[in-house]
This record gives C-alpha cells, structure tokens and sequence, in this order.
C-alpha cells in the first residue's frame, strides 16, 4: 500500500500543527534530540493555552515563557536548559524512577496526553522511528490523545518493540530536516580516568554494562579496550558504543537476552553517534519501561552497573539529584539498575564519585548527607563507591565497615575530620 497520500494529507505548518491542543491537554516531548524545535516554537506563540502541561526530560532548548496557568512545565530529568527555572519555582519536578514514568504519566493524566516527536522519515510501510528517544513516549503512543510529528531527515531510524508511530495514528505532521542537538563527550580530567581505571579493572569478559549519564561512569569506557564479549544494556547509548564495537570489544555475545544486539532506550551524542545508529540492526532502542524494568534486568547474569553521585554518607545513602539547596538533576534510572542488579546471578553496582567538589574545599564522602537531601540509592542497595582515592565494598558490611570503607577512599585532607566525626557518631 502507498502511504503518500495519507502522508501529505497530514503535513501541515507548525503553527496549524500544533492547533490540535485543546485546553487542559498534556504535551509530551521525548528527551533531548527527540524534541521537535520547531512545533516548540509554536507552541511559543499559542494564545490558546489554558491548564495545560507540558512535559520534557532532559530538555535541548529553553523553556517557555508562559503563564503557569496556561502552560505548566514540568521537568522529568533537569538539564542546562530548565534547570535554573526550576529552581526559582517557575517549573516543577516529578519525582521517578525512569522504568516508571509512561504508568506515571498515564496516571496523572489519562486521556488528554498529546505526543509531540522528531522522527525519521516515513518508509514504505508507514512507519517512523523514533530513533534516538522511544525511552517513555513510546509506551505513551497507544492511547494518546493526539501525535503530532516533527519529520526530520537527520532523525536516525532505529528498531526495537514500540519505536515506531504508523502514519494511520498521527493527527498532524511538519518537516524540518535541521541537525539534531549534540552532545559531544567532554575530554576527562585526571579524576575521571582515575576512577575510569579504577572501575575497569572489576569489569570481566562477558559482563554487561549499564553506563549512567555524566563524564565518569563514561571515563571507564577508556580502558576497556583490552576486555573480551562485552554486552551493552543501558539507558543512554554512549559516545565510546562506537569505538568499542568497531574495535569487537562490545559484541553482546555472551548476554543472556538480546543476544547479539545492544540495547539503550535515547542516545545523546554526536553526529558520528546517530549515523552510527542509523538503520543498524545491531542496535536496539527500546522503551524505559521494558530496559529499566526489574523482570528484564533480572534475567542479566553479569550485569556491571555504573552510575554517579553528588555525596555519600557513613550509611552508603546517595545523593545524586541535589547540590545544597540546588537541585542539579534527577533520579533516572540509577535506583532501577542499583536496585535490579541485586536481582541478578552475580551482578555489580558501582556508584563513582569526585572525592570532592567545588575545588577541593568540601568532601563528597560525609557524615550525613545535608538536610533536605534526596535519597537516589538507599544504604540497602548500596554495593560499591568508587572515587579517584580507591574503592569501598559496603554490600554486605556493617555501619562500622563502611564508615571505614569510605573514610579510606576520601580525600586525604579530610580523614581526619570524617574519622573524629564517626567516633563523635559512635561509627568506629
């Protein structure tokens, strides 16, 4: 069947595009290269809005400058972009964990969800990808109340369950074929290819890896060159996917599910990323309800989970979201894999950190964590912190050991104080 026809009878301009909003609904946008820019301008110049919502995690572009009344935004995943709105109260968070979202947002919103999506072009079937972000739309697009879609020729197509959108479902379509947001993997430091070095050397042959977002869980990907039948399943596709493949390091033939194929549910990246990407069968991308999920981390044997925090306290409580009275970021996946990996046959969780921050003037391994700090991972599925000092094993072992643990891989200049206040806390 030729879908052109249907496919023309669609195309329409932003701003008609986005008229398909009615007072009340809730607009849905994918993470970062999945917005569609040019419907968000539109959106810029609606007069129409009115209780509505507007939803976006780990956004590519500036907030809307709108009355809180007619458009309330809400960030999922903080970035650059929303972040300093957020903390002067002119948007809000959601709390979640990432596996969570698309039944958290059926929840709160039901029928008035309106999935606005950059996507690959139309193929012969009908079908667009999302490419780099089904994460949480894609379990959304059944039972959406309008998809409107931003066509763009630099979308990569992508597979995987869900990650398509038929032509048949969407109300309203645009084309802007513009270069996709990038985000080029910054040069490490010293720190993060101390604690990259430190981390590899627990990886084994065989392992998949789960790599969390930010310069040092992606710093270990630099000294793995010499491992053996690495498998990927993760969140987002990292930058090195490249160089380690082409390379045969990561071949995911020794994983237990997608045998053969690595898995992610966004990417974010570089143009030689999504080309990389793009109509590779090798590559799947699918929904954070499904990759984030304990049923499928479980089923992992060697999974070797890498996320970051902001602070650690004597308990083995992290703080990964907030800086003082600042939030920074969000939860993401990092409770489902740090949770999930104690769920698998022989699994690692490994949170890394700077030993400390803001130039070396305060530790990031504390007594307590400061007051209002959110929990990202619990002492209770804690496993390994890493920093540039070493590592600290606090799965398994009592408050005393880890208070000891984690003194031991500080920064020198503060053991001393961390050990008065543990023996003031009755911890060693």
């Amino acid at each position: 069947m030729n879908y052109d026809n249907l496919y023309n009878e669609k195309i329409k301009s932003a701003k008609d595009a986005v008229s398909v909003i009615e007072p009340g609904d809730a607009i849905v946008f994918p993470i970062m290269p999945g917005e569609p820019p040019a419907l968000l301008d539109a959106i810029r110049e609606m007069d129409t809005l009115d209780g509505n919502s507007l939803y976006r995690m780990l956004p590519s572009f500036p907030t809307v400058d709108v009355d809180k009344s007619k458009l309330r935004q809400i960030s999922i995943f903080l970035s650059g972009m929303d972040r300093k709105e957020m903390n002067a109260g002119n948007i809000d968070l959601l709390p979640n964990h990432f596996s969570d979202i698309p039944s958290i947002l059926k929840k709160r919103e039901g029928d008035k969800l309106v999935i606005m999506a950059t996507v690959s072009p139309m193929d012969e079937d009908g079908n667009f990808s999302l490419g780099t972000s089904p994460s949480y739309v894609a379990s959304l697009v059944e039972g959406a109340k309008r998809i409107v879609l931003e066509v763009n020729e630099n979308m990569p197509r992508t597979f995987g369950e869900k990650n398509t959108i038929h032509i048949s479902q969407v109300d309203a379509l645009i084309e802007n074929n513009v270069d996709l947001p990038e985000l080029v993997s910054p040069t490490p430091n010293e720190k993060d290819l101390a604690v990259g070095r430190e981390i590899a050397k627990k990886v084994k042959d065989g392992d998949t890896l789960q790599i969390g977002f930010g310069a040092m869980p992606n710093a270990v990907m630099e000294y793995l060159t010499e491992k053996k039948h690495l498998g990927l399943h993760t969140e987002m596709l990292p930058e090195k996917l490249v160089d380690l493949t082409e390379k045969g390091v990561i071949d995911n033939s020794k994983k237990e599910i997608h045998n053969g194929k690595s898995v992610a549910t966004f990417a974010i990246g570089s143009k030689r990323l999504y080309e990389f990407m793009n109509n590779n069968p090798d590559i799947l991308m699918l929904p954070c309800d499904y990759t984030n999920s304990f049923d499928t981390i479980s089923q992992m044997k060697h999974l070797f989970a890498i996320n970051s925090a902001i602070e650690v306290d004597f308990l083995g409580q992290c703080n990964s979201e907030r800086v003082k009275g600042l939030y920074y970021s969000s939860t993401g996946g990092q409770s489902d894999f740090m949770k999930g990996v104690r769920l698998t046959e022989s699994g690692t969780g490994i949170i890394c950190l700077y030993s400390t921050a803001k130039n070396d003037e305060i530790s990031t391994i504390v007594p307590t964590l400061f007051e209002g700090a959110p929990v990202a991972t619990s002492k209770n599925d804690i496993d390994t912190v890493v920093t540039e000092y070493g590592s600290a094993e606090l799965k398994g072992s009592t408050i005393f050991e880890r208070t000891e643990r984690l003194i031991n891989i500080a920064h020198p200049k503060f053991r001393d104080e961390l050990k008065a206040k543990a023996k003031e806390m009755n911890y060693m």
